[in-house]
């Protein structure tokens, strides 16, 4: 008898038709002789919907209240799953995350689990109950916290880490980790296995099969994880330690991310850390930075750039051009208009010449590569957003990752 954690997400329970069906998926699980502790969203866009609502009262609606609001999403599925649950002759009931147990750090709209409590989950489950928890969500000195952007995903590994699950399984719209977009991508093949490490590497870099913070907890704690459908019965991606031999593949599978935009600070001086300063000062003003390139030095002078998303680029076009005084740079220039295509894959460690690949294929889809970011098992090119489907389909066919 194993201990299972599964996770489903707002898609799969977006309608009481669908809750319905993935309580017979739980009680099939729960009959074949498993333990199981449920994480669900909240339905369909309900939080989408919440958030609409919070800025017809408020346009800065307070965080914490908004914590509160946000929270009710989950509350309504934990409430609509047990009761199907019961509905079926088994002994399920909701637990709310500060009832889960679980703790988070003090901030709002973007906490991080600081630790579970397991008490009252496994006693529950000792006593063959089945806990339907509320992801998303926690308690932090008495006040209602949520995780922000893919906190189910990360509520269902942290669980499983706390009640040493056997494995967690995240279920979705789609068949499991595939090595491109497969709506964008006719090509692209289902992963039988993926390691921790690409899974990581490819939801920063725009995968949104799961969350980055969710892969980071189960790379930590060692959690064995499954990503499947909902509304299938196939194997999904199994995602595990990296493989200490050789990699089967030099490529696993191919990221993007639209509406990316370059700035350049132009004519930097080198003789004070001015660097240190102005990359401080985005961070602080929540500016994301992705990409970053350097030119050669030239006459004690540089010139930088480096990426945001198009949503960040007016504050941080404020923020270095309020700095031009203090860190005396000569200009800052800014272009829109920009994708970032990233290849990840373990083999690359090991095989020369990945990098010009990548070059030749989206050169031969017109593209002009214009930044480049690198690390051990990425490969990330900035490019015109107007060459990103043919761009992806070039390194996607360049790598066979179709076959």
């Amino acid at each position: 008898m194993a201990v299972m954690v599964q996770k489903y997400g707002g898609t799969s329970v977006g309608s009481a038709e669908r809750i319905e069906k993935v309580a017979d998926r739980v009680a099939k699980t729960y009959a074949n002789g498993h333990q199981v502790a449920v994480v669900v969203s909240a339905m369909g866009h309900t939080t989408d919907e919440l958030v609409e609502l919070a800025n017809a009262i408020s346009s800065d609606p307070d965080r914490r209240e908004m914590d509160v609001l946000l929270s009710t999403g989950e509350q309504v599925t934990i409430a609509l799953l047990s009761m199907a649950l019961i509905k079926r002759g088994l002994k399920a009931a909701s637990f709310t995350g500060w009832q889960a147990g679980i703790q988070t750090e003090a901030v709002h709209g973007a906490a991080r689990i600081s630790e579970i409590h397991t008490e009252s989950l496994l006693d529950w489950m000792k006593r063959g109950g089945i806990p339907v928890i509320a992801g998303f969500q926690g308690i932090a000195d008495g006040a209602i916290t949520t995780l922000g952007r893919g906190g189910s995903d990360t509520t269902a590994v942290a669980v499983a880490a706390a009640i040493q699950a056997d494995l967690c399984e995240i279920y979705t719209d789609v068949e499991g980790v595939y090595t491109a977009d497969p709506r964008f991508i006719k090509g692209a093949r289902r992963l039988d296995r993926i390691s921790y490490e690409e899974m990581l590497e490819l939801a920063n870099l725009g995968s949104q099969v799961l969350h980055p913070r969710a892969v980071e907890t189960a790379k930590k704690h060692g959690v064995a994880l499954v990503v499947r459908s909902t509304f299938s019965q196939n194997e999904g991606t199994v995602i595990t330690e990296m493989k200490t031999m050789e990699s089967e593949r030099v490529v696993t599978g191919v990221a993007f991310e639209k509406e990316v935009a370059r700035i350049a600070l132009l004519g930097i001086p080198l003789e004070t850390p001015q660097l240190s300063h102005i990359f401080s000062a985005l961070a602080k003003e929540q500016v994301n930075v992705d990409v970053i390139v350097q030119s050669v030095v030239r006459e004690g002078e540089v010139d930088v750039s480096f990426t945001v998303m198009e949503g960040d680029v007016d504050r941080a076009i404020e923020v270095c051009e309020g700095m031009m005084e203090e860190t005396k740079h000569k200009g800052v220039f800014h272009e829109k208009g920009l994708a970032k295509i990233s290849i990840v894959g373990a083999g690359m460690i090991s095989n020369p010449g990945v990098a010009a690949k990548m070059f030749t294929a989206l050169e031969s889809s017109g593209a002009h590569v214009k930044m480049v970011s690198t690390s051990e098992i990425k490969v990330s090119c900035v490019i015109d957003n107007d060459f990103l489907q043919a761009g992806l389909e070039k390194v996607h066919e360049a790598f066979e990752l179709d076959q």
